[in-house]
C-alpha cells in the first residue's frame, strides 16, 4: 500500500520513455520536463522499484533486467489508466504502444507468429506482442495474475474465472525427409516403431533444474511420450522445431503438428506422412481473465483469430 501512494502517473510515463529512448535529455524534450525533473523522477523510480533500473553507459541509458520485465506491465499501466480516465473506451491500435504478454507453447507462435507481425505492423505499428513458453496450469496462473493477456495452446480443464475459445483443430503426422531410406506414405506400424525417433517431450523419470510441469496433466492434454522399449529412440528435445530441424539432416522420425509441418515442409525438405494411430489432438484454445473488460484484449484476440485463419 506505500508504494502505491509513492506512485503517480508522471513517473510511469518517464519510465515508458526513458525505456523506449534509452537518453534522459530525449525523454525531457518529449515530455516536455526538465532534465533534473527527469532525473528526479528516476531516482524515485530506483527507490520504488528498489532497482538501478537504467545504467548509464557511453552510448546513453542501459535498462536492468528489472527494467525490462516492468516494461510491458507499465506499458499497459499507462494504456488502462487513459481509458479508464476516457470517455471513449474504445482502444485504438494506430497510436498505441503497449506490449501484449502471450504464453503458450513455441510451435504455435511459429504458427501464427509471422502473420501477427505482419498485423501489428500494418494496424498498431507501435504496439509489440511478447511471447513466452508457458504451458498448463503454470499458463493459467500467470492470466490469473494479469502477467499474460491470452494463454494460447491445449487445456484440459479451464477454471470458472476464465474464458476459453477454441482456435483450430489439428492432427498429429509423422515427419521424415524426403529422401528416407525406409520411411514413405503409407506408413505401417512395424516401421513407424523401428525407425528412429526425435520425441518432444521429456522421458519417464526425467530430472531437471527448470520448470516442471505436472507429468500427469501433461500426458493428459497432449499425450503420454512412448518409453524407449517400446518406440525405437534416438533423442528428446524441448520444441517441436528442434525437431524438424534434426528430422531434416537424419533417418530419424518425429511425430508433429500438421499445421507445423505443412507450414515448413517444403522450406525443410520433409515429407508429412499420415501417421499409424489415431492422429487427433487437443484443440488449441485462447484463455483470458473472465468478466475482464479490456478493448485492447479484445482487438489482440481478434488479430490471433485472424493469424489463425
Amino acid at each position: 500500500m506505500n508504494n502505491i501512494r509513492r506512485l503517480d502517473g508522471s513517473l510511469l510515463l518517464v519510465f515508458r520513455e526513458l525505456l523506449a529512448h534509452r537518453r534522459a535529455t530525449l525523454a525531457a524534450r518529449r515530455l516536455g520536463l526538465s532534465q533534473s525533473a527527469v532525473s528526479h523522477a528516476l531516482g524515485r523510480l530506483r527507490a520504488l522499484f528498489d532497482d538501478p533500473l537504467f545504467i548509464r553507459r557511453p552510448h546513453g541509458l542501459e535498462p536492468t533486467q528489472r527494467a525490462l520485465e516492468l516494461g510491458p506491465r507499465i506499458e499497459a499501466l499507462i494504456d488502462l489508466v487513459g481509458e479508464t480516465l476516457s470517455a471513449d473506451t474504445r482502444f485504438d491500435p494506430a497510436h498505441s504502444r503497449r506490449r501484449f504478454n502471450l504464453a503458450g507453447p513455441a510451435f504455435i507462435t511459429s504458427i501464427i507468429g509471422a502473420r501477427l507481425v505482419e498485423q501489428f505492423r500494418a494496424s498498431a505499428p507501435n504496439a509489440a506482442f511478447l511471447s513466452r513458453r508457458l504451458l498448463l496450469d503454470l499458463a493459467l496462473v500467470a492470466v490469473r495474475r494479469g502477467e499474460i493477456d491470452l494463454a494460447l495452446g491445449a487445456f484440459a480443464r479451464i477454471p470458472p474465472d476464465m474464458t476459453a475459445e477454441t482456435l483450430y483443430v489439428d492432427r498429429y503426422c509423422v515427419i521424415a525427409r524426403r529422401d528416407h531410406p525406409v520411411v514413405r506414405p503409407p506408413l505401417d506400424r512395424a516401421t513407424y516403431a523401428a525407425t528412429p525417433h526425435v520425441f518432444v517431450g521429456d522421458p519417464p523419470g526425467y530430472a531437471s533444474n527448470e520448470v516442471i510441469y505436472d507429468p500427469d496433466l501433461m500426458a493428459e492434454t497432449y499425450g503420454a511420450v512412448p518409453p524407449p522399449e517400446a518406440i525405437r529412440t534416438a533423442a528428446y528435445v524441448p520444441q517441436w522445431e528442434t525437431a524438424m530441424l534434426i528430422v531434416s539432416a537424419s533417418d530419424a522420425i518425429a511425430d508433429c503438428p500438421g499445421r507445423l509441418a505443412e507450414r515448413y515442409a517444403v522450406r525443410l525438405g520433409l515429407q508429412v506422412i499420415e501417421p499409424p494411430y489415431d492422429p487427433a489432438m487437443p484443440p488449441v484454445q485462447a484463455v483470458r481473465r473472465a468478466g475482464l473488460k479490456d478493448p485492447a484484449i479484445d482487438w489482440l484476440l481478434d488479430q490471433v483469430r485472424a493469424a489463425v485463419a
